[in-house]
C-alpha cells in the first residue's frame, strides 16, 4: 500500500494552514486562529504572501468555520442543553435567557464577537444552540468574518512594514533596548502589584 502526498509549495501549505487554523478556531475548536491570521499578514507584509490571499483565506475559513460551529451548536449543543436529567432547570433557563438575548442582540453578538477571543470561538455554537435565524447568523458572519480579516489581515500587515523598516534603520540595538525596556516596565508592574 503507498501513500501519495500532494506537494504544496510552502506558500501553498501556509494558506492551508491559515484556513485550517481560522475555520477551526470559528468553528470552536480553541486552536490560534487570529494569531494565524497576524503572522500570515506580516509574512505577507515581507513578500512571502500576498495579502489579498491572505485576508480573503481568513474571511472564507471564519465563515465556513462558523457555519459549521452554528449546525453544531444547534444540532448538538441544543441537544445536550435540552435533555433530561441532572440540572435540567437551570439548563432550560439557560436556553431561555439565550434565546431572548439573540433574538435582541444576535446579529450584534455575531459580527463584533470576531473581535472578542471568547465569543470568536463560542457566538456560532451559542447562536446555533439558541436558534437564531441562520439566513440572519449568516448575513451578520459574513459581514463580521470579512470585516474582522481586513481589519486584522491589514493591521497586521502595516505593522509588520513598520517593524521590519524599523529593525533595518535602528538595527538589532534599538530592538534589544526595546525589549530590555519593556521587559523591565513589565516587572516593575508585577512588583508594584505584590
Amino acid at each position: 500500500m503507498s501513500i501519495v502526498f500532494v506537494a504544496l509549495p510552502a506558500s501553498g501549505f501556509a494558506y492551508l494552514l491559515l484556513a485550517l487554523l481560522v475555520g477551526g478556531e470559528s468553528s470552536g475548536v480553541p486552536v490560534p486562529g487570529e494569531t494565524a491570521l497576524i503572522t500570515a499578514a506580516v509574512l505577507a507584509s515581507q513578500g512571502k504572501l500576498s495579502l489579498t490571499l491572505v485576508v480573503a483565506t481568513a474571511a472564507a475559513s471564519a465563515i465556513v468555520g462558523d457555519n459549521f460551529g452554528y449546525l453544531l451548536g444547534r444540532k448538538g449543543a441544543r441537544r445536550l442543553l435540552t435533555r433530561p436529567g441532572r440540572l435540567q432547570e437551570p439548563r432550560q433557563a439557560f436556553l431561555r435567557r439565550g434565546e431572548a438575548f439573540f433574538a435582541r442582540h444576535g446579529g450584534k453578538t455575531v459580527f463584533l464577537g470576531r473581535w472578542l477571543p471568547f465569543l470568536r470561538v463560542t457566538a456560532a455554537w451559542l447562536a446555533g444552540a439558541n436558534r437564531m435565524h441562520w439566513p440572519k447568523f449568516l448575513a451578520w458572519n459574513a459581514a463580521g468574518g470579512i470585516a474582522w480579516a481586513i481589519t486584522v489581515g491589514v493591521l497586521a500587515y502595516v505593522v509588520g512594514q513598520a517593524f521590519v523598516a524599523v529593525l533595518h534603520t535602528a538595527g538589532y540595538v534599538a530592538l534589544a533596548v526595546l525589549a530590555v525596556v519593556a521587559i523591565t516596565a513589565v516587572a516593575w508592574a508585577l512588583f508594584r502589584r505584590s
